[in-house]
């Protein structure tokens, strides 16, 4: 497994979350469709790395495909995990590339916004501690929001993970206002010497001008290309998403 390093000043990446193949797996409790198999048509198609979420409920990826994920994969794999006990320990027992810190509600349909850095600054601090002394780097969830940046670079985290939810929910002018924001918010986390990633929301149709924002990393997309490999295939769903990110097409 070459966990290959996403080298600082990196744009234009994709990171595929896997988590809705699962979704449909655990629906029937089935061995089909297999999740990592998945990942490695991912992996084949030009995806700069994998995403997951282990959540507490289990409600679609499993323990056994962590471990699978990180056995297989040669591009880095970054698990999505809330800052609680028991997924901690097997996220070091894992050693996954990079794990990205979400709140976690068990009612939630999906991720329902950043997590509340200021709120929970002590176990953030020593969570994040304790992922780095093992080699693995550390991304937050959060809201583009001044408050949450600044507490992200308090606690020592690498990375911050922008939530796109209210960019890609708004329309018009709003929509506008929130790419602002966004921009800003960017800025902010790279003069305070933060790596920036995004996601949450993005799809075919609202991916471009994020994907233009200077010092953005890399995007982190699930939901709607699995979508759309159903009726293109996984391959060619991930495909067309790169080109978009690069700007390949108008």
């Amino acid at each position: 497994m070459n966990n290959t390093v996403i080298l600082s000043g990196a744009k234009n990446l994709l990171g595929v979350n896997i988590d809705h193949i699962a979704t449909l797996r655990q629906a029937r409790r089935e061995e089909e469709p297999n999740p990592v198999k998945g990942a490695k048509v991912v992996e084949e198609a030009g995806a700069n790395s994998i995403v997951c979420h282990l959540r507490e409920d289990r409600r679609h990826i499993q323990d056994k495909d962590l471990f699978l994920l990180k056995e297989r994969l040669e591009i880095p794999l970054n698990l999505e995990m809330a800052a609680n006990e028991e997924i901690i320990k097997i996220a070091l027992k894992v050693q996954p590339y990079q794990v990205t810190l979400v709140p976690e509600k068990r009612k939630e349909l999906t991720t329902e916004g950043g997590l509340d850095v200021r709120g929970n600054f002590q176990h953030l601090k020593e969570t994040i501690a304790r992922f780095k002394k093992n080699g693995i780097l550390v991304s937050l969830f959060v809201d583009p929001e001044i408050s949450q940046i600044k507490a992200s670079q308090e606690v020592s985290s690498q990375f911050v993970e922008l939530h796109t939810g209210s960019y890609a929910n708004e329309k018009g002018e709003e929509r506008k206002k929130e790419l602002k924001k966004i921009k800003e918010m960017t800025e902010l986390a790279i003069s305070l010497g933060l790596r920036v990633n995004a996601g949450h929301g993005l799809n075919y149709k609202n991916v471009i001008p994020i994907a233009q924002v200077p010092g953005i990393e890399e995007l982190n997309i699930g939901y709607s290309i699995i979508g759309r490999a159903i009726f293109v295939g996984l391959e060619k769903a991930v495909k067309e998403m790169l080109k978009l990110i690069k700007e390949e097409i108008p």
